[in-house]
């Protein structure tokens, strides 16, 4: 097995020019599959609202319901290092607030690192989490839990002035101490800026090849969500389809007395 994946070692890899991929898990064989596979980065999402609990947004998703999913990834990865994404009001009330709720991730879930979302806005609140010890990964640029005042999932960055505004995010989030940032829906010349001026690692989500990494929904890449599909998106195989034929198969041989058969019978 390679060496276990660190914050530090995240790190590195920027400097080393080494791309880092990164993956949404919720639960314990899915991380176990893309930890054998050797991804860099585990990142428990609230995207697990949309995904897996069927909500129209991120919003609805709780602490209690983020720790849940947090513990399930951590017991099965091995080598990937493990970031719990901080829910909608679980950072915004306040930095006593926001410590406490990092502090959860890694007491409860066994996280090695909190994502949490916004820019200058959250500047202080990243700083004060980075202060005690806790590792903070960024979100800007199109960050879904402000999805009502975007006005829907739209590309964030387009005019001058926002792209001055994200850009004046990404310096703030490094100067507070995170030790990376995710960088989704705007422009690639955009995130290639902000790439460059960064010394910590940029990860790109429909941001364009010139991020440090890249990172994707699992349920999307592998074909397992059509509630909406997103044009940054590469599906890489289609289990759903194999999922329904399979189980297509096993309900027609149900019924026709085929299944269990002698093999899958005890005596």
């Amino acid at each position: 097995m390679a060496d276990k994946v660190t914050v530090p070692e995240i790190i590195k890899m920027k400097q080393r020019g080494e791309k880092i991929a990164c993956l949404t898990a919720y639960d314990y064989s899915f991380a176990r599959i893309l930890d054998s596979a050797g991804v860099d980065i585990l990142l428990v999402g609230d995207s697990v609202g949309c995904v897996v609990q069927g909500q129209p947004n991120t919003l609805p998703v709780t602490m209690e319901e983020m720790l849940y999913h947090t513990r399930a990834v951590v017991r099965g990865r091995k080598r990937a290092l493990v970031a719990g994404d901080m829910p909608f009001l679980s950072f915004q009330l306040g930095k006593e607030q926001a410590i406490q709720n990092a502090g959860r991730f890694l007491q409860e879930a066994g996280a090695e690192a909190v994502k949490l979302e916004g820019g200058i806005a959250m500047r202080e609140t990243i700083r004060a989490i980075v202060q005690i010890g806790i590792p903070v990964m960024g979100h800007i640029g199109l960050t879904p839990q402000s999805v009502h005042r975007f006005g829907g999932y739209k590309m964030q960055g387009k005019e001058k002035d926002q792209r001055q505004a994200i850009l004046g995010d990404a310096l703030a989030v490094e100067e507070a101490g995170a030790f990376a940032v995710v960088l989704e829906g705007m422009p690639a010349d955009l995130a290639m800026e902000i790439t460059e001026r960064l010394t910590i690692p940029t990860i790109g989500i429909g941001a364009g090849v010139h991020c440090d990494g890249q990172v994707l929904v699992i349920h999307d890449m592998l074909g397992l969500f059509d509630d909406f599909r997103p044009k940054f998106v590469k599906r890489y195989a289609e289990l759903g389809e194999i999922m329904t034929a399979a189980v297509k198969s096993f309900i027609e041989e149900v019924r026709a007395q085929k299944f269990p058969g002698k093999e899958h019978s005890f005596k």
